[in-house]
Parts: structure tokens; sequence; C-alpha cells
């Protein structure tokens, strides 16, 4: 039962530090990088769809990304989509080809985007604390069962705290990493 919680908590924890990870994979850095539009929504023929499955997303060079539509009459929607998106960018389009420059980030940007990462990373560090508590109160409910004893409450919890320091670890070293990145110039 103990190996059962602890692998249970164990996988929870491992898509929380993930899901840090493709949340901080679209924060900018000073570079252009594809993943940086794939969140972005555009309506294909009534419905909702990621950009990356309506178009061919590509990075030209470091500060310029470049959307090809795969259906011709889909450029003005992409156009507007990635306008009206959060990342504050303004298309180019010439025929079928929309290049999206990324303008050089400025200091007071960076220091935003920082704390925008920090934040992410504290978000991270909840979930997976929510995950300790929510193992923890199985140890304590199979207690109450009687299914294990005291001793083996304490081994479990033991163990599930090791598993809450190393991915808190993990994500602190996700979140350092992404400021450097964003610190660069």
């Amino acid at each position: 039962m103990l190996n059962e919680v602890k692998s249970e908590a164990d996988s929870r924890m491992a898509k929380s530090a993930q899901a840090l990870e493709n949340e901080l994979a679209k924060i900018r850095t000073g570079r252009a990088h594809p993943s940086l539009l794939e969140h972005i929504t555009v309506e294909y023929y009534g419905s909702v769809v990621p950009l990356n499955q309506v178009a061919n997303i590509n990075s030209e060079d470091a500060r310029t990304l470049s959307v090809v539509p795969f259906d011709k009459t889909m450029v003005s929607a992409v156009e507007k989509a990635i306008m009206t998106s959060d990342l504050g960018l303004n298309p180019a389009t010439s025929g079928t080809n929309i290049r999206v420059p990324l303008p050089a980030l400025t200091e007071e940007r960076r220091a935003e985007l920082a704390k925008v990462v920090s934040g992410e990373g504290e978000q991270a560090k909840v979930a997976i604390r929510n995950i300790r508590r929510d193992a923890n109160g199985q140890l304590k409910d199979f207690l109450k069962d009687k299914a294990i004893t005291e001793d083996d409450v304490r081994k479990g919890e033991s163990m599930i705290q090791e598993l809450t320091d190393r991915y808190v670890a993990q994500v602190d070293e996700l979140v350092a990493t992404k400021e450097r990145e964003l610190m660069e110039i």
C-alpha cells in the first residue's frame, strides 16, 4: 500500500513539474522559438484549434518566426489570432507567408516576465504540496481502516516528503534556469 501511494504521488508530482516546463516554454526569451505560438488558438471552420494544427511554424532567424497556413483562406484568421494573443506581436503578411518579428525585450519587460516565471514556479510548488497533502491523507485513512500501522504511516510520510523535496528542488531549478535565460541580453 505504501508503494502504491508513493508511486501515485510520484507520477502526479512529475506531471506538475512537466506542466511547469510546458508553461515556461511559452514565455519568450530573447530568441524566436516556434513553441512561443503553440498555445495560440485559431477559429477553423467553426471550431477552435491550436495554431500548429492549421499552420507550419518555423524560426527564420533569432528574432523572426515564419507562419505558413496549410489553407490559403486561413491567412487572415491566423494573422488576427497572433495579433490578439497575449504576446504583443505584430505579424506582417506577404502572400501566404506570415512573418512575426519579435521585438527586443526591454529591461522592464524582462523583469515582468521574471515575475511571471516565479509565479508559475510558485503555483507548481503549491500543486506539489497539495499532492503531498493528499498522499498523507491516504496514509491516515489506511491507518483508520487498520490496513497499516503507525510506523508505516511515519515511514510513508517521510517517503512522500523526500519526493516533495526532490520535485520542489526540480521546480526551483527550472525557474532559475528560465530567469537566467530571460536576463541574458
